[in-house]
This record gives structure tokens, C-alpha cells and sequence, in this order.
């Protein structure tokens, strides 16, 4: 068997490849970013047809840099943002239009009016989601009312529907030539349109939507041992490789974590936030704002589900302070100004700049700076960017504990930020448990290579995976219990002055 697996990693920024030898180790990576689209407020889009580009071209740098061929990889995983809702022309691969991504909220009419006929839960107990405009159903519907050709392509089984893992997996076994049609059980369980028991497209919800279910992809497992199909030798790999690894980027990061057993939770901190836990094979409904969803399956045994909890911007206000303020020039510098202050001097940043996701689940809220004073400098606000991640993990956190009953003791971080160790203190502060880091921070793209390799046992199972993970560094609470709730507090306060900003 070949030496090394293959992990797209497919983000809302950019797109990764990585190479991953057998303990887990990163042997090579390429990335490259493509365009943010915003053609109204509140709307976001990426070019499909630029990420297949830079996929091909993230393939062929990391190989190139580790002067490998597509012949020394076992197998390929993938892992992509979740809901970003792509329909296209099954005949030449030709998108119908861009790709909403999953923070749009041009779908808010749709969603209201679900909701006033049944009420903001009334999918829960099948899909474990609430009604928001941040799933994909609502997404596919909105394309059918809104692009004619769509429709009629639909309605005659000429259109395809995907998440971006179901994209990309299309294109690399051969795309119009008879590419494989489908998607992984996490993915699928982030469309709002999946029964989370049966592991089957909900025909009640289809026509509720109008949403013909030819145009769907079939629902696989995340790891699968009879595979997709191959990658083409016309493609970027130029060999004919597995594909048989797929997971929505939080759940790769379980997976990457090794947060197999019944309690255990990581929290990934990206362009959003997302803290998962591992709830077992049965589906828990969350009656304090957080969704139930796939963790992830393994052929055919029974799945593990989760407890998430959503937020829609961390790392992205990072961006909005370097991109559209101009106070720093660079992601990393934000620690280094946050730190020339000793606290937020009463300053509390809530980025609801497309609404609040868990546990609030507001699509009228917008973002606000709060307690200015003459005394708050560009370092204070700095330090409450930073802040409101850890803030609004603790939201999180709080709501996961009442569901489950049981008391978070530690927590698995991974993602960009966690390489700003004032955050991870912080945070570290407001939840009062210990926060840990782990050598390999890729865990999403690890979590992706593990799913392929386990199916073509490239990897022997969970055990061989643990052994694979090692801590970096371990940040415990030292903060005061009444400068803690004083803190909580005040961001409470913040929170609710962004409510009711947009008249639904």
C-alpha cells in the first residue's frame, strides 16, 4: 500500500491540500484562497468554478512540494465548509449560478415564512435543526424561485445538487463523464432536508420546499470501504486514486481530535466557531438553541451524533478589523495589539454582522461595539474582538451542559486561532475548565485523511488513531469567579442591544 493520504481541505477562505503520513504528521501542504463575493448586505457567494481551479492547483503544489505522485497516496478525504449550496448542469458541470455560502441570509423571507406557518422548530425533531437561513435547503429553494434554468433543469433531471464536498467529489471521478453523485451523512444532515434516524432524504420536507429529490446526491457514510470512485488520470492527481473519506469540516475536526467516546468535545475556532460534542449512536434534541447533527459514520456501522453549537463569526471579525478597519495588517498582529492593555476597558464587540447563530438563533440582529468611553483605544478593542470568541463559546458551552447534564471538564481547540495564546487563556478564564491544544492543529484536514484511510485500511481503526494524538499545551483558569460573571455579564448586555436591528 502506499505511504501517504490525501486530505482536501475545501474552507469558506481558501482551499487546502495536505499530505499526511501514517502517524498523522504533515508532510506537505498548498493552499490558495479564493474570492469572497458579497452582491448585496447580508449575502455571500463564491465562484464554483474558481475553487475547482484552485482544488487542481492545491493538489499539484502540495505533491510537487513533497515530490510525491498521486500514486504514493493510499487514498483521498475530504473536508469542506458545510452548507454552502451549489446547483449545476449534470450534462457539462456548469454552475447555475455562484455558490451561496452558508453565512447568506438572502434566504431570511424564505425561512420567515416556514416559520410563521409552523413555527421556528417545526423540523427539529426530524433534521435536529431549527428553521435558519443557515442550512441548505432553504438555499436550493431560493435558486429554484430565483434562476428559471434551474428550475427547468430540475424538473427535468438535468440539475444537480450539492455542499461543496459533493462539488468537488463530482468533479475528481470524472464529472460530466459519470462523476459519483454524493454526499456524506454530515454533510447531509446541514441541509435541513435529512431524517436524522433513517439517514434518508425527508420526502415531506422535499415537497414542502419544492425540491425534487432526483436533482439530490446519494447519502453515504463519511468513511466508506466501497468507495466512490477513483480519481480520473486526467485530473490533478493523474493517477487513479480512492475516493472514499467525507466530512463536514466540524466533524472532521471530532474525527481529527479523536473525540470518539460518549462526552467528548472540541471546539474549532475558523471563520466561525464550532463547538461539537460527542453525544453517542442516538440523536439528542437540544431544547436550549444548539442543533443535533452527524458527527460522523463508518461504513455501515451506527452513526455517532452530536451536540453543536454555532457561531457565525470569530476569526472573520479578526478579518473585518485587519480588512475594513485597517487597525492591523496582518491576523497575527491582533494579539500583539491586544495585548498593550491589561483588559477590554469596558469595550464588548458582538459580530452579529449576518445574524446570531447558537444559541440565540436571531437572523435580525447586526453587530455592535459597545461601552465605548473616550478612554477605549484601538488595543481595547482589539482585546474585545479576541473576547467575543471566548464569549460566545461560553454561550455555547452553558447551553451544551444544560442538554446533556453533564459538566464540560476540558476542552479540544484546533483552528487558526488557537495559535493566539491570549485567546486561548482567555478562554480558558470564562469557561474555568482547562483548554487543550494538540500538536497537529490540522485536525480538520486530519480528520478528513483519517475517514479515507480507514476505508481502505491504510489505518486499523479508532485505537491506532488515538495513539496519533499528542498534546502541545494545556492553558488553565486563573481568573476570579466575580471578575468572570462581571465579564459575562456585561457581554450579556451587549448581546441583547443587537436585537431587533432588522425589521423581519
Amino acid at each position: 500500500m502506499a505511504d501517504f493520504v490525501g486530505a482536501l481541505d475545501q474552507g469558506t477562505t481558501s482551499n487546502r491540500f495536505i499530505v499526511f503520513d501514517h502517524s498523522g504528521q504533515i508532510i506537505a501542504v498548498d493552499q490558495k484562497e479564493h474570492e469572497q463575493l458579497f452582491p448585496q448586505p447580508g449575502w455571500v457567494e463564491h465562484d464554483p468554478l474558481e475553487i475547482w481551479q484552485n482544488t487542481g492547483d492545491v493538489i499539484r503544489g502540495a505533491l510537487a512540494k513533497a515530490k510525491l505522485s498521486g500514486c504514493d497516496l493510499a487514498a483521498v478525504g475530504i473536508t469542506n465548509q458545510r452548507e454552502t449550496t451549489v446547483v449545476w448542469d449534470k450534462r457539462t458541470g456548469q454552475p447555475f449560478m455562484n455558490a451561496i455560502v452558508w453565512q447568506c441570509t438572502r434566504t431570511d423571507g424564505i425561512c420567515a415564512e416556514l416559520v410563521r406557518e409552523g413555527g421556528q422548530d417545526r423540523f427539529q425533531k426530524k433534521t435536529g435543526l431549527p428553521v435558519a437561513t443557515y442550512f441548505s435547503g432553504p438555499k436550493i429553494k431560493w435558486i429554484l424561485n430565483n434562476v428559471s434554468q434551474a428550475r427547468t433543469a430540475a424538473d427535468q433531471g438535468e440539475a444537480l445538487f450539492g455542499t461543496m464536498e459533493t462539488w468537488l467529489i463530482w468533479w475528481l471521478t470524472g464529472g460530466p463523464d459519470n462523476g459519483a453523485h454524493v454526499t456524506d451523512v454530515t454533510n447531509a444532515s446541514r441541509t435541513m432536508l435529512m431524517d436524522l434516524k433513517s439517514l434518508q432524504w425527508d420526502r415531506e420536507i422535499l415537497q414542502l420546499l419544492g425540491i425534487p429529490q432526483q436533482m439530490l446526491p446519494r447519502i453515504v457514510p463519511s468513511s466508506d470501504s466501497r468507495t466512490w470512485g477513483t480519481t480520473t488520470k486526467k485530473g490533478p492527481f493523474n493517477a487513479e486514486i480512492p475516493v472514499c473519506g467525507a466530512l463536514g469540516d466540524q466533524q472532521a475536526a471530532l474525527v481529527g481530535q479523536t473525540c470518539f467516546n460518549t462526552g467528548e468535545a472540541k471546539n474549532t475556532y475558523g471563520t466561525g466557531c464550532f463547538l461539537l460534542l460527542n453525544t453517542g449512536t442516538k440523536p439528542t434534541v437540544s431544547s436550549h438553541g444548539l442543533l443535533t447533527t452527524l458527527g460522523y459514520q463508518i461504513d455501515d456501522q451506527p452513526p455517532a451524533y452530536c451536540l453543536e453549537g454555532s457561531i457565525a463569526v470569530t476569526g472573520a471579525l479578526v478579518q473585518w478589523l485587519r480588512d475594513n478597519l485597517g487597525l492591523i495588517s496582518s491576523a497575527p498582529e491582533v494579539e500583539n495589539l491586544a495585548a498593550t492593555v491589561e483588559d477590554n476597558g469596558g469595550a464588548y464587540v458582538v459580530p452579529a454582522f449576518s445574524g446570531l447563530f447558537a444559541p440565540y438563533w436571531r437572523s435580525d440582529a447586526r453587530g455592535v461595539v459597545a461601552g465605548l468611553t473616550r478612554y477605549v483605544n484601538k488595543g481595547h478593542i482589539a482585546r474585545a474582538v479576541l473576547e467575543a470568541s471566548a464569549y460566545q463559546t461560553l454561550d455555547i458551552v452553558n447551553a451544551m451542559n444544560k442538554d446533556s447534564g453533564v459538566e464540560l471538564r476540558s476542552l479540544k481547540v484546533d483552528g487558526g486561532m488557537v495559535a493566539n495564546e491570549l485567546l486561548m487563556q482567555f478562554q480558558s478564564d470564562m469557561l474555568n475548565v482547562p483548554v487543550i491544544r494538540p500538536k497537529v492543529t490540522e485536525t480538520t484536514a486530519l480528520g478528513a485523511a483519517y475517514a479515507a484511510g480507514l476505508a481502505v485500511g491504510f489505518w486499523s481503526g479508532f485505537e491506532e488513531l488515538r495513539q496519533n494524538w499528542a498534546e502541545d499545551k494545556t492553558w488553565h483558569p486563573v481568573m476570579e469567579s466575580d471578575v468572570r460573571e462581571k465579564y459575562y455579564r456585561q457581554w450579556h448586555k451587549a448581546v441583547d442591544r443587537t436585537f431587533n436591528w432588522v425589521d423581519c
